[in-house]
């Protein structure tokens, strides 16, 4: 790992600045800016008292491997959570707590470790007093003491380069001050949390039902149905195009079905539920289908917007669709109905016959 990550990782764990490492050292501040940043390192005589200030090994300090491979770190965690059925949690907790000073920059490995000894303690409630009560003081020490390092673990990993990291902190930093019923310190650590990420407003969602903002917590969650639908909805589309290019009638008949089941569950209304399967339909000259799935378009094109007074989304706000747009709609349908290309095949039919009649 760099030494200068390995520096400024132990510096704030002791609590110091770049300014009173300086001043303790006889250097300049900017001097430890570019250690930290890697722009330089300390002179070879300052190795051990910066060793000595920082309350590490020389080991430590010199320890040049950056990272752990995904299976290394994956076997410390089975380590861990193996020790923690057979072992005092204090005694897994400074085994753990070692092994970390061992690779002071491996982010993952930093993360992995905080999230399952913080969810250990949680489930056995370590650190306190039957009921939750901490009134004992040797309690709340040790709950002090894990909480303290968990804490510190997961600011840790909320600095990485790495925004898989960064995120998976963010959300254990979050559920932690969620727990804790502090729903200001949790909501502080969405803006971690990309804006096109769901869990974002999925999240916001939770803390606004948690502080009384019933409102927003309702339209929070049903933006998010909203846009659930959507996303689920052209996935099922583009699998559906698939299977039409490979001739699996099979696998394109199981997309327009869940397709139609899915705007059922979303409350789409019913010309999303039928409007799906006409292609199918045509391309398989199944004329009964075809003929039955246009009229109830046609039937419901003026409810296209149902959605919108949908119970689902009763606190969310849609344009208004005026009239003359409603029927632009129904006119741009009933032109693709009279394409001879697509459905000549249905002339000589009765019921088409009669269709075209009423409305083409």
């Amino acid at each position: 790992m760099q030494l200068g990550k390995v520096i400024r990782t132990y510096r704030k764990k002791k609590g110091l600045t770049q300014e009173e490492i300086a001043n303790r050292l006889g250097v300049t501040t900017p001097a430890v800016n570019k250690w930290e940043n890697g722009v330089t390192y300390p002179d070879i005589t300052l190795l051990a008292p910066i060793a000595r200030l920082l309350d590490i090994s020389l080991d430590t300090l010199l320890s040049f491997r950056e990272e752990l491979t995904p299976g290394e770190i994956e076997n410390i965690i089975y380590e861990v959570d193996s020790m923690l059925k057979e072992k005092s949690y204090d005694e897994v907790f400074e085994w753990a707590k070692e092994k970390l000073e061992q690779y002071p920059n491996c982010e993952m490995l930093i993360l992995e470790v905080a999230v399952i000894l913080n969810g250990w303690r949680v489930m056995a409630d370590v650190g306190e007093p039957a009921g939750g009560d901490v009134s004992d003081k040797d309690d709340a020490m040790a709950l002090d003491k894990y909480e303290t390092s968990i804490v510190h673990w997961y600011n840790i990993a909320l600095e990485s380069d790495d925004e898989e990291v960064r995120t998976l902190a963010a959300d254990s930093l979050f559920t932690f001050y969620l727990n804790k019923e502090d729903y200001e310190k949790a909501e502080e650590y969405l803006a971690y949390f990309s804006t096109q990420n769901p869990e974002k407003k999925r999240k916001q969602a939770r803390i606004y039902s948690k502080t009384n903002r019933k409102d927003e917590a309702y339209k929070a969650y049903e933006e998010l149905l909203f846009s659930t639908y959507q996303q689920a909805n052209a996935l099922f589309q583009e699998m559906y195009m698939l299977a039409m290019e490979e001739k699996n009638m099979d696998k394109a008949h199981a997309m327009v079905e869940k397709q139609s089941a899915l705007a059922k569950v979303f409350e789409m209304g019913e010309y999303y539920e039928v409007s799906y399967g006409i292609e199918l339909a045509t391309v398989e000259k199944d004329a009964d289908k075809v003929i039955d799935i246009m009229q109830r378009m046609l039937a419901s094109i003026d409810e296209i917007y149902s959605f919108s007074k949908a119970p689902l989304y009763e606190h969310m706000t849609f344009r208004e669709a005026r009239e003359e747009y409603l029927a632009e709609l129904k006119e741009n349908l009933l032109k693709s109905f009279r394409d001879e290309e697509t459905f000549g095949f249905l002339n000589g039919d009765r019921r088409w016959e009669e269709m075209k009649e009423v409305n083409l």
